[in-house]
């Protein structure tokens, strides 16, 4: 279950959203909307990814138990979009592509994990803008991001 980063971008990259909930990046869905303005001044483009030290059995289990998102900002800046990209298009599997700003997207949150399992049948991933405007109608079934 991987996400392509691809189109208008300097490098197309793939995402494998399986493997995020070892990031440090992630953010309870819950908290996502109140800890932008907190999390984004520690953002940078050459950052490795963080990855967890040795997980608990306490945090394991509180894994198991949460619905996480990870912002998408770091992904698109690595993916480098040309500097003529307006907009990201989500290629839906059902066909029923959506399209957002450029800014939105990289400001927005991937949701990829409901209670501490994978979304099997309406992911990978999906898509919330910052403000969690669309928190009752996330976009879903993503599995691809076109930068145009």
């Amino acid at each position: 279950m991987i996400v392509m980063i691809k189109g208008n971008v300097g490098y197309p990259i793939t995402l494998d959203p399986t493997v995020w909930i070892f990031d440090d990046r992630k953010i309870e869905l819950e908290k996502a909307f109140m800890e932008r303005e907190e999390i984004k001044g520690s953002e940078s483009i050459f950052q490795k990814p963080p990855v967890n030290r040795s997980i608990s059995k306490m945090e394991g289990e509180e894994y198991l138990k949460n619905s996480y998102v990870i912002p998408l900002h770091d992904f698109l800046n690595n993916a480098e979009p040309n500097a003529d990209a307006i907009e990201a298009e989500f290629i839906k599997s059902n066909g029923n592509n959506e399209k957002v700003s450029l800014e939105d997207a990289k400001n927005g949150y991937l949701l990829f994990s409901r209670k501490g399992k994978p979304l099997r049948e309406d992911g990978p991933v999906h898509f919330y803008y910052k403000d969690g405007s669309n928190q009752d109608n996330p976009i879903k079934d993503i599995k691809e991001i076109r930068i145009h």
